[in-house]
């Protein structure tokens, strides 16, 4: 994916969104952090085809989102956000189903090309005893990964999440960012999410974006850019990094 001279601005006097450019790697899990206001969501949305830059482009592969229309940028990538919601009958597979319809061509039915696909879908997100069961019959990590479910079925490249941990407890969470650790490697996705928790974008991620004031402060493999230094001038937090036992997984923490 690549971000060439991308403006947005929600008050045409203020300017909110300024890329010069930025590319996002393919096959890789990015994640977009940086304190509240600084564009992170926002820049999802542009992604998404939801809000439309000032100026600038978005190019998927050679093909810009500006000149997809919403059922080609269906096919091309997915997205869940941090409150999802559903009508309250749905079932689980009912949801997941939702996911199959860019593919369908007109007023055509349900073939078997998008039965594999949704049974497929509901495997991998391990939701397999759930499939009957109303939406509003599960938990908060089970809805998670029924959204997760629908945007498999879609079967597209990209995967957006807009802080998909948000009001989950610490269990649910970790289950999530399990979920899509597997998705990405099992399936190649590009997927592109928003996180809050340092730690988890450090443990999840192949690359992290820090953004701050609607710009990309850094970008790289999270244990080389994510310094002490860079987290206290962006975030305002005086941290120091732990290695565990065995060398890896370094860990953030308050300075005393």
């Amino acid at each position: 994916m690549d971000i060439k001279n991308l403006a947005f601005s929600y008050d045409r006097n203020q300017p909110f969104i300024n890329l010069k450019h930025l590319e996002i790697p393919d096959g890789k899990v990015t994640t977009i952090i940086g304190p509240n206001g600084s564009g992170k969501s926002t820049l999802l949305s542009l992604i998404a085809g939801l809000l439309k830059p000032n100026s600038g482009d978005i190019y998927l592969g050679n093909q810009k989102v500006a000149d997809l229309s919403a059922k080609e940028l269906a096919k091309k990538l997915a997205v869940v956000h941090q409150q999802n919601e559903a009508p309250s009958h749905y079932t689980v597979r009912q949801l997941v189903n939702v996911g199959r319809y860019p593919h369908r061509k007109g007023l055509a039915g349900m073939t078997e090309a998008d039965e594999v696909a949704i049974d497929t879908a509901i495997q991998q997100t391990a939701l397999g005893k759930q499939e009957a069961c109303n939406i509003n019959e599960l938990s908060g990590g089970q809805r998670q990964r029924a959204w997760l479910a629908l945007s498999l079925a879609q079967d597209t490249e990209y995967l957006l999440l807009d802080e998909p941990t948000t009001y989950l407890d610490l269990h649910h969470q970790l289950e999530i960012l399990g979920s899509v650790a597997t998705l990405n490697k099992m399936h190649n996705k590009t997927i592109i999410m928003v996180l809050h928790d340092l730690n988890q974008a450090m443990q999840y991620s192949d690359e992290v974006i820090v953004m701050h004031h609607g710009e990309v402060v850094a970008q790289g493999v999270p244990e080389k850019i994510m310094t002490a230094e860079l987290i206290d001038e962006v975030f305002h937090l005086p941290v120091q990094f732990i290695v565990d036992q065995h060398g890896q997984n370094h860990m953030l923490t308050l300075k005393k």
